[in-house]
């Protein structure tokens, strides 16, 4: 099932194209990866879906509803959430009050409530702050919920950004490069969250440099270079597709994957080619 579609997808900044007619798709409940260049515009889609900016051209729909012009509050309250790629966190505040402020778009309590503390809001409070200390729980960050945000180590600091996320209760999470700067325990350990968070029905989109990560957790990856889209398939496809390791992989990981039949053949259709060419510029 189609949970969220953006068609002809184009942004430009000031003559600049930042993006040029990308199409993506993305099922419920999948993990989809996208990969590319520094500066292809990977965190420029991410900002198109979550309502930060709004395309020059096409069209976003979720869950068959259109979203392309709605404010990212808006779209968070429909369902979905993302982290970014430099953390954003409010760095004064304890951990729980960093993912409790995620379940405000969930909250009922307006000024008058706040104000005056009616058993209404503390009742709601209540409620909040158990959620949150599941979602803690879930990202292994219970143990630290006095703690301000600050103080926490780099890789906790990730977590707790992806807590703040799953907080707002979402169908579909944007991960941007959730692994950049961890180490390989760390690394590891994210794997592990997000297949994790998959299992519980949660749909995954991820930007991610990490090629081990991409390959490991990914049903399906789409490949952006130069703000277009060069390919989109699965791991194995994507991986032996001669334009992304020109574009992207490049010659180390063509060097690795050197033995592989898909490579294999791709040099031998090519051979082939290269042999007929010749003849027909010889034949009179």
């Amino acid at each position: 099932m189609e949970l969220l579609e953006g068609n002809n997808l184009s942004m430009v900044f000031g003559g600049l194209s930042a993006l040029n007619s990308v199409d993506i798709k993305i099922n419920k409940g999948e993990v989809l990866s996208i990969i590319g260049p520094n500066g292809a515009g990977k965190t420029t889609l991410f900002n198109l879906l979550t309502g930060i900016y709004s395309p020059t051209e096409g069209k976003i729909c979720f869950r068959k509803k259109e979203i392309k012009n709605l404010k990212p509050y808006e779209i968070t309250r429909l369902g979905i959430a993302r982290t970014f790629q430099n953390i954003r966190l409010f760095k004064e505040m304890s951990v729980l009050d960093n993912v409790m402020i995620g379940q405000h778009c969930r909250t009922k309590a307006g000024i008058f409530g706040a104000i005056f503390k009616t058993p209404a809001v503390r009742r709601e409070e209540s409620f909040v702050r158990d959620k949150v200390m599941d979602v803690l729980e879930f990202v292994g960050l219970d143990d630290v919920y006095k703690e301000k945000a600050k103080n926490l180590p780099y890789g906790k600091q990730r977590r707790l950004e992806m807590a703040r996320a799953l907080a707002t209760d979402p169908e579909l999470v944007l991960l941007d490069e959730p692994a950049a700067g961890m180490n390989h325990q760390e690394t590891n350990d994210l794997i592990k969250l997000i297949e994790k968070l998959n299992d519980m029905g949660k749909t995954v989109l991820l930007i991610e440099h990490d090629m081990k990560l991409v390959m490991d957790i990914s049903r399906r990856i789409m490949v952006l270079d130069y703000g277009k889209k060069i390919a989109d398939g699965s791991p194995d496809e994507v991986k032996n597709d001669e334009k992304v390791i020109k574009a992207y992989l490049g010659d180390d990981f063509r060097k690795e994957n050197e033995g592989t039949d898909e490579i294999k053949r791709v040099k031998e259709a090519r051979r082939t080619k290269e042999v007929k060419q010749a003849k027909e510029a010889y034949v009179c």
